[in-house]
């Protein structure tokens, strides 16, 4: 007889963006647009920072929340970059953005409590929620342009109604919200006791001009946990490094989980952190930009359905005129055409296929020419 385990554990299933790019790597000669990972290479800089700290024997316990010279780089970078003011002493240095996230969830649910989770969305929010023993709400936006009805958010809200995460640009759409949209949101929220938690993890790769983040509505600023992550515009994916900021009596208690679960963020890779807030960003933003521009004329080309991302590197294709579930659309496609892709469903949304073009463009084109002799076969 084994004793039980939390059900919380019990129930939840593994990644299926990770089962289906696994999937893909098993299959000989496939082309994955899968995961998110950008096919550069962590900066010389970056790595050299690292190494030059590691040379230095600065491999003893930091303090739990990061040195205080990282969290003052991040925030002067903040302040200079998004017009964000957060002291050092409001950042705590989380070991990638992920857990940044599950140390928000920790902090902020009661069993029950309830978070608003605008679909399509990246998978890992559901999940999140229930291992911290809260309810996802979900708030489709596909038939809104992927921008948030604020009525309908009225109605999603509850007396149980604990957050709302906003994710912009948004993973798997690449759609950014708008001002406008931003402000009726802002609207509905202010005077309620709800938490916003804004993903901003690929704000600088953004393609249009102007962007905004609701972490700018410093009116809320007690109810308001901004996460973020070195992990996608520095390519430092497995570095594991992401950082979250919020006003000071609520980071005092965030941290609470934070060191009882990882202790902190290693002590050589911070020197890392401080080198990539330098870097120039803008050859990698203009290139995925290109890339965007490839994949979503090839796209429209063929007769896909799909909006243009504004940021980010995902398209949202929709494929539901061909009246299969995305599951098995994506492994139909990988099996005959020999493309990856994943399904919609898990963005919480039925009917789509997320495409990654955070790869080459040998990659990006032979993918994209098989998946035009495959449509002509359904």
């Amino acid at each position: 007889m084994h004793p039980a385990l939390n059900p919380a554990a019990q129930n939840e299933q593994l990644s299926g963006i990770r089962e289906f790019t696994y999937l893909v790597r098993a299959t000989p000669g496939a082309i994955g647009f899968t995961i998110g990972e950008p096919d550069l290479n962590t900066p010389d800089e970056v790595k050299q920072a690292a190494k030059d700290a590691l040379d230095a024997n600065d491999t003893h316990y930091p303090p739990g929340n990061g040195y205080p010279s990282t969290l003052e780089a991040i925030s002067a970078y903040e302040a200079r970059e998004h017009g964000l003011h957060y002291s050092a002493d409001e950042i705590l240095l989380t070991v990638g953005a992920t857990e940044a996230l599950f140390v928000s969830f920790a902090t902020i649910l009661c069993d029950g409590d309830e978070v608003i989770i605008p679909t399509p969305a990246f998978g890992l929010y559901e999940s999140l929620v229930r291992l911290n023993r809260g309810v996802p709400v979900a708030l489709p936006t596909q038939n809104n342009h992927y921008q948030i009805d604020p009525a309908a958010l009225e109605r999603a809200i509850t007396d149980k109604t604990k957050a709302i995460i906003l994710t912009s640009p948004n993973n798997p759409t690449g759609c950014i919200y708008t001002k406008e949209n931003l402000d009726a949101i802002h609207d509905v929220l202010k005077d309620k006791p709800i938490f916003v938690i804004c993903d901003d993890v690929y704000r600088s790769l953004v393609y249009s001009g102007e962007y905004h983040s609701f972490s700018e509505y410093q009116d809320m600023r007690e109810r308001i946990i901004i996460v973020q992550s070195f992990s996608k515009p520095y390519a430092m994916t497995g570095w594991r490094l992401g950082y979250l900021m919020a006003d000071a009596p609520l980071r005092e208690r965030l941290q609470v989980f934070h060191q009882y679960t990882v202790t902190s963020v290693p002590a050589f890779v911070q020197a890392a952190c401080v080198k990539a807030l330098d870097v120039d960003v803008s050859p990698v933003r203009a290139l995925f930009k290109r890339r965007r521009d490839y994949m979503y004329g090839r796209l429209t080309e063929m007769g896909w359905s799909c909006q243009e991302p504004e940021g980010a590197f995902y398209i949202f294709v929709d494929i539901s005129k061909w009246s299969m579930d995305s599951r098995a659309f994506a492994k139909k496609m990988l099996a005959e055409a020999g493309v990856g892709v994943i399904p919609g469903v898990f963005f919480g949304t039925e009917g789509y296929v997320r495409l990654s073009y955070c790869y080459s463009d040998a990659e990006l084109r032979e993918g994209l020419d098989r998946m035009e002799k495959f449509i002509k076969t359904l």
